[in-house]
């Protein structure tokens, strides 16, 4: 009896350590934003169901595109639109003094979800509301005191993301109207040091992902705009292989979307 109770736990063992072997692994290279509001909430319930573990490099949209073309990774994750997604690698070349990259023809969007983005402010501004004029204005320099659009005399502190960063190209496209940032404007290299920075400085603004102010612990307060919105996505060369394409296929079932609410 004892060495029948032995057998079956060997082959118990046997079968889950053959189980753990023959998970696949995929890493993607991309957005945080994708990376925060996608991939981490689901990640384990991907796992349980597909037997899909996946990890996510999260060095922002332009960098994932470059990823993705250099064969680092077979998928990529973006917060903007495919047009939008090539000229954030396109402006990370420009900025490391590299030539233009060469686009395929047969890249494929995937999107997922749309995701909004949101000015933030520091917690202590008395600025509740402000329209995209007003942000442009700030974000260019043409305002340079908060006392201009209704708040205390206290000079703004535009502070942004990298280059090649999808939020940026989003914003600076939609509500600054494809204007340059301020040159003095502080360029951060994270959704994370975005958040963190606008809640250092009262004069402080910021545009980041309203879920990333949702789950962040640090203190700040998103000001009432119009809503500025973009899409959250896959990209691959070529239509999806298996692996990428069971992963879309969960992304999309209604009952994951439900984590992304």
């Amino acid at each position: 009896m004892k060495r029948l109770a032995f057998v079956l736990v060997s082959v118990i063992l046997f079968m889950v350590s053959v189980s753990v072997a023959s998970a696949e692994e995929l890493v993607m290279w991309g957005s945080t934003t994708c990376q925060k509001r996608i991939i981490e909430p689901t990640a384990a319930l991907l796992e349980k169901e597909t037997g899909i573990k996946v990890t996510v490099q999260g060095v922002g949209t332009g960098k994932e595109l470059l990823a993705l073309l250099d064969g680092k990774t077979k998928v990529a994750l973006t917060s903007n639109d495919l047009k939008g997604t090539i000229v954030a690698g396109q402006k990370v070349l420009a900025e490391e003094k590299k030539p233009e990259a060469k686009i395929p023809e047969n890249l494929q969007f995937h999107q997922i979800i749309e995701d909004v983005i949101v000015p933030i402010v520091n917690e202590k501004n008395k600025v509740d509301s402000l329209t995209w004029e007003q942000l442009k204005d700030m974000n260019t320099g043409k305002i340079k005191n908060w006392k201009e659009v209704g708040g205390e005399d206290m000079p703004v502190i535009i502070i942004t993301s990298h280059a090649g960063s999808s939020t940026k190209e989003v914003f600076q496209h939609l509500v600054m109207k494809k204007e340059d940032y301020d040159k003095g404007a502080k360029e951060v290299q994270s959704t994370r040091n975005e958040i963190d920075e606008v809640a250092k400085f009262k004069g402080a603004v910021g545009a980041v992902s309203e879920a990333f102010v949702k789950l962040s612990k640090t203190k700040v307060k998103v000001v009432k705009t119009a809503v500025i919105s973009r899409p959250l996505a896959l990209v691959t060369i070529g239509a999806p292989d298996k692996t990428v394409q069971t992963i879309i296929d969960f992304l999309k079932k209604p009952e994951t979307q439900k984590h992304f609410e």
